[in-house]
């Protein structure tokens, strides 16, 4: 792609802010499951709790591992929401939360089957069945936390040590 065009990955996928992206995505996940109640909630904290003391770096690597992939399946929403330039990304992906988190999932489903890890596939198959409920209804925040990201990418500060003009 152009650089008068980049790409969702393009923009938020590369060093130094690829690792702001992943720790916003931490931050994303910690929050979610955190918020569950009753007895999925239950089921979906002691999953997540298991995995992180088997693993305490499984979060955040795997969601290193598919960013690539998951901002692929978010690249035809972008481009689109681009294209419009009508309102803000937030809102084109909140609009779109039902179709943007199965895309998301498609990522995590051909993963979980894949994956060495045992306990996590198993995890994970036990509670496909309300993620797309789950991931649905965190789109909005997943959005805010992408388009801040574009934003600060696009219009980076000003450099700190530019010397300032004097006056005449």
């Amino acid at each position: 792609m152009s650089d008068d065009n980049p790409t969702l990955a393009d923009t938020i996928a590369r060093p130094p802010m690829r690792e702001t992206v992943v720790k916003d995505c931490v931050g994303l996940v910690d929050d979610e499951v955190r918020s569950k109640r009753g007895l999925s909630g239950v089921a979906i904290k002691g999953a997540y709790g298991t995995i992180k003391r088997i693993k305490p770096r499984f979060v955040p690597e795997v969601i290193d591992a598919l960013l690539d992939d998951w901002l692929g399946k978010l690249e035809p929403y972008y481009a689109k929401w681009r294209a419009s330039g009508n309102g803000s990304l937030t809102e084109y992906l909140t609009a779109r939360s039902e179709d943007v988190a199965e895309d998301l999932l498609s990522v995590t489903d051909e993963r979980a089957q894949k994956t060495r890890h045992g306990t996590a596939r198993k995890l994970y198959n036990k509670l496909r069945g309300s993620a797309k409920t789950n991931v649905a209804g965190a789109v909005p925040k997943l959005a805010a936390r992408l388009e801040k990201r574009v934003e600060e990418a696009n219009n980076p500060p000003a450099a700190q040590d530019a010397p300032a003009e004097e006056s005449a």
